[in-house]
């Protein structure tokens, strides 16, 4: 196993010590209950149950929790908002208030140190379901959802998020007994946790990037089938108000689908679908995107390695030499002045703005603001090499 696959396979320990484990129990019990099937037997009829609670739940997480809580991805009325709301919380993911704002969360900062659940920087485990029992989750953001805080019902829904999952499972108990409540509620329970959680982990680590989007989202089919559509997360990142995640006619979006035929039922209206220009990515990208698309390739190149071989190129007097030049610019001018010592200078081992531009090529997926993420890849890579030779030539100078 590699040295990088282990990385994001594995937990890291600041995210470990985090992790509030009583408050884990309960997720716990609900896996271990799963294995009462072995005293209270299999029954078809439950099995029908489990089969159409998953499916009914996970187009509940995506359209409800997902798209419309998270994204507003269309406009509903506040009673059917509220059915969606009731119908997403019996997946016992926590209220629907704190799943939004934690989402929103999550796309504010995508593959950062500050998203809530990246494999990049916590590992698989973290991001799979370890940020959950997080004492930084514990508590809602209700600044970050005040557009549906406002709600008395969704606040009710808040205080008793587990009304709703307690509920379902005395309905399945009714219906089909204790293999209705073990395999229609518990098993579909643990299934749809595991299918919504990973878009979390493996749609940031397998699959295809069609777009650029600054973090590691990923299009992966499989979790598309197992998830309605929530696993076109590459598309969803590129565009994320739209109520479409498969945006080519063969990417399978049941959800959006069905959310189709509710608009025609009169119960959602103004699907936000992705603009021609996304389809087609020829849309430019915004900055913020654009430099975290420029940081991820600036960090393919080893900034220490190239000023350390610069150092040693130049020796001892040469090295003081850029120092006394990279000091004399102001900072806010830093990559500039670095840009121009360079050039004037000659230096060897700095990478070419060409082997930078083929460099972001093989890295990301085109964009027509290739040309902009490589200038500032560019800028940030001399201006790191900059900074390691300013420091190479203090430590030589002592």
């Amino acid at each position: 196993m590699t040295q990088d696959l282990r990385s994001n396979l594995e937990p890291s320990p600041d995210s470990d010590s985090d992790i509030v484990y009583p408050s884990a129990i309960p997720f716990v019990v609900v896996h271990l209950a799963c294995f009462a099937a072995i005293w209270t037997g299999v029954t078809m009829e439950a099995l029908a149950i489990g089969i159409g609670l998953y499916w009914l739940r996970i187009f509940a997480i995506g359209a409800g929790y997902h798209r419309y809580f998270s994204h507003r991805a269309y406009e509903t009325s506040r009673a059917f908002q509220l059915i969606l709301a009731a119908m997403a919380q019996t997946t016992a993911q926590k209220s629907v208030l704190w799943w939004a704002a934690n989402h929103r969360d999550h796309h504010l900062h995508s593959d950062t140190e500050r998203d809530v659940h990246s494999p990049r920087h916590f590992g698989f485990i973290y991001s799979h379901l370890g940020w959950i029992f997080s004492r930084r989750q514990e508590m809602t953001n209700f600044a970050r959802v005040e557009d549906f805080a406002r709600y008395p019902e969704l606040m009710w829904l808040h205080r008793y998020e587990l009304a709703p999952p307690f509920a379902l499972a005395l309905v399945c108990f009714a219906l089909a007994g204790w293999p209705g409540l073990i395999v229609g509620f518990f098993w579909s329970t643990v299934a749809v946790y595991h299918a919504t959680f990973c878009i979390n982990s493996i749609a940031h680590l397998v699959g295809r990037r069609r777009y650029v989007t600054g973090d590691d989202s990923r299009n992966n089919w499989l979790l598309a089938i197992l998830t309605m559509g929530e696993g076109w997360h590459n598309n969803h990142h590129a565009y994320q108000s739209s109520a479409r995640q498969g945006f080519r006619w063969w990417e399978y979006d049941p959800t959006f689908y069905l959310l189709r035929l509710l608009e025609r039922l009169g119960l959602v209206w103004n699907l936000k679908r992705p603009t021609v220009e996304v389809m087609q990515n020829e849309h430019r990208l915004g900055a913020r995107v654009i430099r975290r698309a420029a940081t991820q390739v600036a960090d393919s190149f080893n900034a220490e390695r190239i000023a350390a071989a610069v150092a040693t190129a130049l020796g001892k007097s040469g090295l003081a030499d850029v120092r006394t030049r990279l000091s004399q610019a102001q900072p806010f001018a830093a990559p500039l002045a670095a840009m121009d010592v360079f050039t004037e200078l000659n230096l060897p081992h700095i990478p070419s703005k060409a082997e930078i531009v083929g460099r972001a090529r093989r890295l990301l997926a085109n964009t027509p603001s290739m040309e902009d993420i490589a200038a500032k890849a560019h800028e940030l890579l001399l201006e790191a090499i900059g900074a390691r030779l300013a420091t190479l030539a203090a430590q030589s100078a002592n």
